[in-house]
């Protein structure tokens, strides 16, 4: 692939971002080898919910910038786990796991349905929004807005971005500073209903083609915008 097509289509994903679209991101072969699709957390409606757990079908998981949660005081999930199974982690793809606390927005009901999880992502792009304009929210605010567990995962992005760690979490939050929008992303895996593993990368890019979303290669992304 040339590096203008390289670039066109990273350009795509950001203009697509940008306007509040979402974009599906190939993260490296020799990584998770995923293909995500990724969503900026402030736009996030019912219908969007609805086609992660539909079209893509992995988990649906909020990435925070570092910043953020170090703000609120969201932890490494790890960090707190007191249980054997938290002592070693032997990740065949990363040295560490990106998952923080699991919430549910205090208005919602369950936290599970589609309305519940939309309001809980969007009201945590809020969050991000308001530690990142430096109104003095807290961990006391936020947990007056949210309770754990939840129904919604929270990542917490590494502390140097794409520059610590390559994977969806850090592609998503790098492509929302890009595209000037809260450091929220919201980050589904694309699954085969087939095979019920990954979905192949050709057919991770037809789905796109087919629905006019951007698909990019997260080396693609990392050398437009690290």
């Amino acid at each position: 692939m040339s590096h203008r097509s390289q670039a066109s289509r990273s350009d795509r994903a950001l203009a697509a971002f940008r306007a509040g679209g979402p974009v599906l991101v190939h993260d490296h072969d020799d990584r998770e080898g995923e293909t995500d699709l990724v969503y900026p957390a402030d736009v996030v409606t019912p219908e969007a919910v609805a086609r992660m757990r539909n079209d893509a079908g992995g988990l649906v998981c909020v990435a925070l910038s570092d910043s953020v949660a170090d703000a609120v005081d969201l932890p490494f999930l790890e960090d707190e786990l007191a249980h054997p199974t938290a002592d070693a982690h032997d990740l065949g793809y990363d040295d560490r796991s990106s998952f923080s606390l699991p919430v549910n927005h205090r208005d919602t009901f369950t936290g599970i349905t589609d309305e519940d999880r939309a309001r809980t992502i969007t009201e945590l792009a809020s969050a991000a929004s308001a530690v990142e304009t430096g109104v003095g929210y807290g961990p006391e605010e936020f947990a007056a807005e949210f309770r754990a567990p939840g129904h919604v995962h929270v990542l917490r992005g590494a502390p140097d971005g794409l520059g610590d760690r390559r994977g969806h979490t850090e592609l998503g939050l790098a492509l929302a500073a890009a595209a000037e929008r809260p450091p929220a992303v919201v980050v589904c895996e694309m699954l085969d209903d087939e095979t019920g593993r990954a979905l192949a990368p050709d057919a991770a890019r037809e789905y796109a083609r087919r629905h006019e979303f951007p698909y990019v290669e997260g080396a693609d992304l990392v050398a437009a915008l690290d």
